[in-house]
């Protein structure tokens, strides 16, 4: 498993440091962004995590995934890198 989770579905509300509270209960977070929209600069409902190791991500996929924050429920998955088309 991967250290860099994906969180879904997060409220518009939350913000990073939130996120960062909740994932830490259940090891080291190494970094957290949450997407946003270029033009509005609010968030795009989902966000990244990345845990320092496989085994703490898995504790936390196992623990949150379902899971209240702010009223919403989270829906977290492993990432999957997306392969970025060439500019050339």
């Amino acid at each position: 498993m991967s250290n860099k989770l994906y969180v879904g579905n997060i409220s518009y509300q939350s913000d990073e440091d939130s996120l960062r509270e909740l994932f830490s209960q259940y090891g080291t977070v190494t970094s957290v962004r949450i997407i946003t929209d270029r033009e509005t600069r609010r968030s795009k409902g989902f966000a990244f995590v990345e845990m320092e190791s496989p085994e703490e991500a898995a504790a936390v996929l196992s623990a949150l995934d379902g899971a209240d924050l702010d009223g919403r429920q989270l829906k977290v998955r492993e990432a999957v890198e997306k392969e970025r088309p060439s500019r050339f």
